[in-house]
């Protein structure tokens, strides 16, 4: 079959984008006859370009307040008759169906809808019927009709149909079309998304869930050169606004799959904090976190935590990056792979352009820790899970003190701040903090008194007099014990073991305050 010439054009459109000029553009050059419906109808013969009227191709009035304007067969008979057979064309003709070589639509805009917080009646009210049915019957039969969903397109059409004397090719109709189908699917999956809740409340794991998801960009390759990748933005994801997915990158390279994950990891632990704080992760590992006043003295008192991890891995900061932060890591000579930060000073910008390689971030706030839901996958399946933050900290006065030996004011809060950094750290977590800044951290390990000895032995001298955390209960005293031995003189866990008679007694003996908070934090 041979490509067809676009003669007839049905126009639909909420977004209205660029419909006059590609109406005025099939009109003008090509000779086509454009059908349209109701407003866009309006728009293109406003602008002056010859419209006809849906009614007067279905000899039937738009009703039911516009809810019926589209499904007729001489709409949907002319979209699906298949042109090469003979027995489709003779019916069409007994029925003074004549045939749509292309169909111009895009769909009510449900979900904006939904966002603007309108009643339950203005959502079903923007639930798009006839647009989808004219989108699948186009799509169905993409051998004879081409199928525009989205303005950005238009030029193109218009170019290949200039190259082609009026007519579209297959290979263009079978995408557009292909297109069409995962944008039904999708607006499907949101109004059944928005109904479920509607009918069954805000469930968080509700029996089956469409996860709607556009891919950003192909990645260079995965964890390893071996290993193809791809990222992916969550079109459901409610707290896009500043999130990773959407940041804007200022420069440098494509970020890698690690470089996504690591800055994840990074983004995920400063957002903890209300002060100016700083993160550096290396391998999903913080090797560095502060929260101070001042920005500078944050980012270079994580820096001090363990500058040789610090060289080559990710930074992320609470509040916008200004020239003098950008000053510090220079004189560190710090080698960065990537910064996120909220903003970036023009001046920081212009700085780090002598550093092409680097990856500036910047998503344009701070959402909250938590309060989203989370997916990992495994070998045929999907765990789900709500993200975990420190929220428990904003109640940090309810905590307990089971030793003798209470923690001074000083040591509370910085209690508070080991508590939320060691929550970013891979289990078994242990992170020993002084003056608000990590000094040690000990995670990963299959014990956690190896973790303790790690914590320790980064620390050295500073565990002296500084505080620790475990993101878990002691199983045993010997992590404690360990942690007592160089000098912690407070700890903050959660509790709940069978053994935390034994590990109070050896607080207790050895003059050490200790806090349960009644909750864990294991990162895995």
């Amino acid at each position: 079959m041979t490509d067809p010439k676009v003669k007839r054009v049905l126009m639909s459109v909420t977004d209205k984008t660029g419909i006059v000029e590609f109406a005025r553009a099939l009109t003008e050059e090509f000779g086509c006859e454009v059908i349209s419906t109701g407003g866009t109808a309006k728009v293109i013969a406003e602008a002056g370009v010859p419209v006809t009227p849906i009614d007067d191709v279905t000899q039937f009035p738009e009703m039911m307040d516009g809810r019926v304007k589209t499904l007729h067969p001489r709409v949907h008979g002319g979209l699906l008759a298949k042109r090469d057979n003979a027995s489709h064309m003779a019916q069409a003709a007994e029925h003074g169906i004549e045939m749509i070589d292309m169909v111009v639509v895009n769909l009510y805009a449900f979900e904006k809808t939904v966002a603007s917080g309108a009643d339950f009646g203005t959502c079903i009210e923007n639930i798009d019927i006839g647009g989808p049915s004219m989108l699948r019957s186009a799509a169905k039969n993409f051998e004879s009709v081409a199928v525009v969903t989205r303005p950005e397109t238009y030029d193109a059409v218009l170019d290949e149909m200039r190259a082609n004397g009026g007519a579209t090719l297959r290979d263009t109709r079978a995408k557009l079309a292909l297109d069409v189908f995962r944008t039904t699917s999708a607006y499907d999956g949101a109004i059944a998304a928005w109904m479920g809740e509607q009918l069954e409340g805000a469930e968080p794991f509700p029996a089956s869930r469409a996860l709607r998801i556009t891919k950003k960009q192909d990645l260079r390759y995965g964890e390893n050169p071996h290993q193809s990748a791809a990222f992916y933005t969550r079109d459901d994801y409610a707290g896009a606004e500043h999130s990773l997915a959407h940041a804007t990158q200022h420069q440098g390279k494509e970020m890698s799959y690690n470089n996504y994950l690591d800055v994840d990891a990074a983004w995920a632990a400063v957002r903890e904090y209300e002060n100016p704080a700083c993160v550096i992760v290396k391998h999903l590992t913080p090797c560095g976190v502060c929260e101070d006043a001042d920005l500078v003295a944050a980012y270079k008192r994580a820096h001090e935590c363990d500058p040789v991890s610090a060289y080559g891995g990710v930074m992320a900061f609470n509040r916008p990056v200004n020239d003098d932060v950008v000053t510090a890591v220079f004189e560190n000579k710090q080698f960065v792979e990537c910064i996120i930060a909220p903003e970036f000073s023009q001046a920081a910008l212009e700085m780090y352009a002598a550093k092409p390689n680097a990856r500036l971030l910047s998503t344009g706030g701070v959402n909250p820790a938590g309060g989203e839901v989370e997916y990992r996958s495994v070998e045929g399946g999907l765990l789900v899970q709500d993200s975990d933050a420190v929220a428990e900290a904003a109640d940090a006065a309810d905590w307990t003190v089971p030793t003798d030996r209470k923690p001074t004011e000083e040591e509370m809060a910085e209690l508070v701040f080991a508590w939320k950094a060691c929550k970013s750290v891979k289990s078994n977590a242990i992170l020993i903090a002084k003056d608000h800044a990590s000094v040690g951290a000990g995670g990963g390990q299959p014990n956690r008194v190896n973790s303790a000895r790690i914590a320790v032995e980064q620390a050295g001298e500073k565990a002296k007099g500084a505080v620790a955390a475990s993101d878990a209960f002691f199983p045993f005293r010997d992590g404690f014990d360990v942690l007592a031995g160089a000098g912690v003189t407070a700890v903050v866990q959660p509790g709940g073991s069978i053994r935390d008679e034994e590990v109070i007694a050896a607080a207790n003996e050895q003059g050490v305050a200790m806090v349960f908070t009644g909750h864990r934090h294991f990162r895995h």
